[in-house]
């Protein structure tokens, strides 16, 4: 494979990143080996997995890691019950340090959590002392709300986040600070809203999503099992990747703040998803985990060949360039749409036809001798099902409205992250 030398590297938050690739607050930075190994390799930065002050109970359990997909791909989505390191701050601000030492020209920042003020404002303190680049403070999990609901993410009340925001910037000065949200909340633009406000330098979006992995039918056990119950997992993966797309579009056309992207990016071209709606780096977690450290060549090589292919200088010249197009749906025109058969690329599999017939509106023949699909124009409207059934990308959708034409079609640069 051939490697591309663009330069990825450029400057966020008054630190310079080598590239926009950040190992995410989870269990490949809760090591202080494998956030070495995950630097050396190339990443540019680690946020160190969420930890509290001294004192604080941790009680992991394990096994606390569960998934589902298909038999072929078993990592669609991946879930946790897995909230918060079983390191104390004094251990993590020692790890701070030590890669600090080691690797000055990376971003070193760990993810902290408290339940009143004395303890958020202690963590602060202390990691800017150890070194820490940057201060990430999980809103987003089910560690206490701040007297506000027994249960709920902090980040769930609008209050007690532009409180504690201000708290934990108070103490911060010019250490950046980001906030990590949680989609699940009905409106995440306030959210944003007054975390600006508060002062804070930037958002996470987002976190895992709250999930029940599934349940063994033989068993009736709830996934993952602890001697046969479960709990409701943090789900992340490629699974919640369109929610993620969301959350920061929706930031990013209404609030004037950093957005460093979170969840469900698998590739190269995730990344440049996540970036062209808004968020200017973007964190990893399930990929890591799924091939290892080594998928950051992967990922520097296929975004600087798009970068080379697009003709953009830098990184930084994708940030928020699919937000114009983001459209109410009484904004979008009506073209006269049909779908389109390339039966060079067709395998002759019938998806389309089965879909058409029995979901669409039979707008498919099937000549069974040939194997082979057609189109019949005059029942075809153009409503893409078939498109998402095709396993190989041969149907593509062809608009037509005026004089202008526009082709809707799939494809998938970087898929899977190779």
């Amino acid at each position: 494979m051939t490697y591309h030398q663009h330069d990825l590297s450029y400057d966020w938050l008054g630190i310079h990143l080598e590239n926009p690739f950040i190992l995410s607050a989870a269990p490949p930075t809760d090591e202080l080996d494998m956030a070495r190994d995950g630097l050396a390799a190339g990443w540019a930065g680690v946020v160190l997995k969420t930890t509290s002050v001294e004192g604080n109970p941790v009680r992991l359990k394990y096994p606390m890691m569960s998934s589902f997909g298909t038999a072929s791909h078993k990592i669609c989505g991946l879930g946790n019950i897995d909230l918060i390191s079983q390191y104390h701050i004094n251990d993590v601000c020692d790890r701070v340090a030590a890669l600090k030492r080691e690797f000055p020209s990376k971003m070193i920042a760990a993810s902290i959590m408290g339940s009143r003020k004395e303890d958020w404002q202690s963590l602060v303190w202390q990691l800017r002392r150890a070194g820490a680049d940057l201060i990430e403070c999980s809103f987003s999990c089910p560690q206490g709300s701040m007297g506000e609901a027994p249960g709920r993410m902090l980040a769930q009340s609008v209050e007690a986040t532009e409180k504690v925001a201000r708290w934990v910037k108070e103490a911060a000065e010019n250490t950046p600070v980001l906030i990590k949200i949680t989609p699940q909340v009905t409106d995440i633009v306030e959210v944003a809203r007054v975390l600006k406000r508060a002062g804070v330098d930037g958002v996470t979006a987002s976190n895992s999503v709250p999930a029940l992995m599934g349940v063994d039918i033989e068993t009736l056990e709830p996934r993952p099992s602890i001697f046969g119950a479960g709990a409701y997992s943090g789900m992340t993966g490629m699974a919640i990747k369109p929610l993620t797309l969301r959350t920061i579009a929706e930031i990013a056309r209404n609030v004037d703040i950093i957005i460093s992207g979170n969840g469900g990016a698998y590739s190269w071209g995730d990344v440049v998803e996540l970036m062209a709606v808004g968020a200017s780096n973007v964190q990893f977690c399930t990929l890591p985990m799924h091939y290892g450290f080594g998928v950051i060549r992967d990922l520097t090589s296929g975004l600087a060949g798009y970068l080379d292919r697009k003709g953009f200088a830098g990184p930084m010249d994708i940030v928020g360039k699919a937000l114009s197009r983001i459209k109410g749906q009484e904004e979008l025109v009506a073209p006269h749409s049909r779908a389109t058969i390339d039966l060079d690329t067709c395998v002759g599999c019938g998806n389309c036809f089965r879909a058409c017939r029995d979901g669409a509106h039979r707008a498919i023949d099937w000549d069974s001798e040939k194997r082979q699909p057609s189109v019949d124009r005059d029942k075809c409207v153009g409503c893409a099902q078939c498109m998402q059934v095709c396993p190989v990308s041969a149907i593509s959708i062809r608009e037509e409205f005026g004089d202008n034409v526009h082709t809707f079609a799939y494809g998938i640069p970087g898929e899977h992250g190779r």
